[in-house]
């Protein structure tokens, strides 16, 4: 009976080896994945700490001065209807004050406002070259790099209104203004006959001139014989 057993050990001992070997180095990757996984971990939060400052320093650079601050205050948000059926969408951006998201068909910019001397709301996108002029009637959104106007007469409900009351009251035509008055005009001056020269008659240039024929002297009168 002992001798069955030591034979059967034996049998059995080669196969129990290759087992032990293989589950060790499962035991090596399974304490290996932890330390891959932490390092996944720590590259990802470089990444994103990464890019949290550079947008941090890209805030501050473009941090807007008070006076752009107040012309954002103005500007119209919300969807604007325009011409030819288009429309042009306003949003203004959470994160940064001052900034504008504007968005339409094919086109997306993000705008921040600029002073003007003439008093319109003037936003611009520099990187792609759009400008968003905002008047008292109507809006107009126009790509500067290629030359055309994207969108022409977008009003928000204020505007709309400002545009009816033109119609109704248009704006005097400089055309129409009224002249200023012009000064009476003087009296001419009176010419004292005395300093009137009258010169004599000539003749036309070319005409020969009769010369003038002194008059007879008179006859003194005869006695009567």
């Amino acid at each position: 009976m002992k001798t069955i057993l030591t034979a059967a050990m034996l049998l059995l001992a080669p196969a129990l080896v290759p087992a032990q070997t293989a589950a060790k180095p499962a035991a090596d990757t399974a304490a290996q994945e932890p330390a891959k996984k932490k390092r996944s971990v720590s590259r990802t939060e470089i990444k994103s700490t990464a890019k949290n400052i550079a947008a941090g320093i890209e805030a501050a650079e473009a941090a807007l001065t008070p006076d752009e601050l107040a012309i954002a205050e103005r500007v119209h948000v919300g969807k604007l209807p325009c011409e030819l059926g288009t429309s042009v969408t306003l949003a203004a951006d959470a994160k940064a004050p001052g900034y504008f998201n504007v968005d339409g068909k094919n086109f997306r910019y993000r705008m921040f406002p600029v002073a003007t001397t003439t008093g319109a709301i003037r936003l611009e996108d520099r990187k792609a070259g759009a400008v968003w002029l905002q008047l008292a009637n109507k809006s107009m959104l126009m790509n500067q790099k290629l030359g055309i106007r994207l969108a022409d007469e977008c009003m928000s409900p204020a505007q709309a209104a400002v545009a009816e009351a033109l119609k109704a009251n248009p704006a005097p035509s400089v055309l129409d203004a009224p002249r200023p008055a012009m000064p009476p005009a003087s009296a001419p001056l009176a010419t004292p006959a005395a300093s009137v020269v009258v010169a004599p008659a000539t003749a036309p240039i070319g005409q020969a001139t009769a010369p003038a024929v002194p008059a007879a002297p008179a006859q003194p009168a005869s006695s009567p014989q």
